[in-house]
């Protein structure tokens, strides 16, 4: 798609907006898909059979990235810490609570995040292989991402008539709408999903009050099997590995048989009455089940 751009603007250069909005939409479409499927990928056949493929999971993410590995390491320390999804870091260090910063429970004032930010390397045992094995697979990842920016750059210069110096504008433009889908995408599953206004929202059965709303985000997330696991990201957390991720059960099984069972679930309640009090997140999914129950 991004050679096609460049194409376009060197055939076309008097429709700039036109070749741009032709590519940039549907560019950042295929950004919110490939976190979804990244997100699918994590939580079912995680590591890629060859070695070349780890390097296409996100590549145009960003300028800099974390390797495969270290992002389904990341995303597995999440779960492992968070089963609540209003208390973030309930059973220790949560990666993901930076994301949280504008909302009600984490930020840079929390009391964990700062503490872990250079942690590998001074955990007993682990210089050796933060040097050894950490260094080199960060370097070998983001070589191959700035490779692949330094070809962009290069597609924004000659192929156009620009100088050398002038790749950048063709490389923002393609930053700039890779950017606008991976953060709408983690915005939905990590910011909103964790927030107690959404999961209010949520407790007033917003399928049958806000039909059009749940079409609409349907279809910009990429599909009702997608837009399942912004519904349904409680059950996600409480059953990272027995469900996996609904919008992955949805491809193969349906949206509405997955939204239905996740229901249920909710209905049944996610954890066992162990005489503590309720949590705020055990609360919203009582009332929200049973709006639920009574709009069938």
């Amino acid at each position: 798609m991004v050679i096609a751009y460049c194409g376009a603007l060197a055939s076309f250069p008097d429709y700039w907006w036109t070749c741009t909005l032709c590519f940039g939409l549907p560019f950042s479409y295929i950004a919110i898909q490939n976190i979804y499927i990244d997100h699918d990928v994590m939580h079912g056949a995680t590591f890629p059979v060859y070695e070349w493929q780890r390097f296409l999971t996100h590549p145009f993410a960003d300028f800099f990235s974390l390797p495969w590995e270290e992002f389904v390491l990341e995303h597995n320390r999440h779960h492992a810490s968070t089963v609540d999804l209003l208390i973030q870091g309930e059973f220790g260090w949560d990666p993901e609570e930076f994301h949280y910063a504008l909302q009600q429970w984490a930020g840079p004032w929390g009391s964990n995040w700062y503490k872990y930010l250079l942690t590998v390397p001074f955990i007993p045992g682990s210089m050796l292989r933060f040097w050894s094995k950490w260094v080199p697979r960060r370097i070998k990842h983001n070589a191959f991402v700035l490779s692949l920016w330094a070809f962009v750059w290069l597609l924004g210069t000659y192929p156009l008539g620009r100088p050398l110096s002038e790749g950048w504008r063709f490389m923002f433009t393609v930053s700039f709408f890779a950017r606008i889908g991976y953060s709408a995408a983690w915005m939905f599953i990590t910011n909103f999903t964790h927030s107690l206004p959404w999961n209010e929202f949520l407790a007033q059965d917003p399928g049958r009050t806000w039909p059009v709303l749940h079409n609409v985000m349907a279809m910009v997330l990429g599909g009702k099997h997608r837009w399942n696991e912004m519904l349904f990201h409680d059950v996600h957390h409480a059953f990272p590995n027995a469900v996996g991720t609904l919008s992955q059960r949805g491809r193969f099984h349906g949206w509405e048989k997955v939204h239905d069972a996740a229901a249920e679930v909710l209905h049944r309640g996610l954890w066992k009455p162990n005489g503590d009090e309720e949590t705020q997140m055990q609360k919203t999914q009582r009332k929200r089940s049973l709006m639920m129950k009574q709009g069938k």
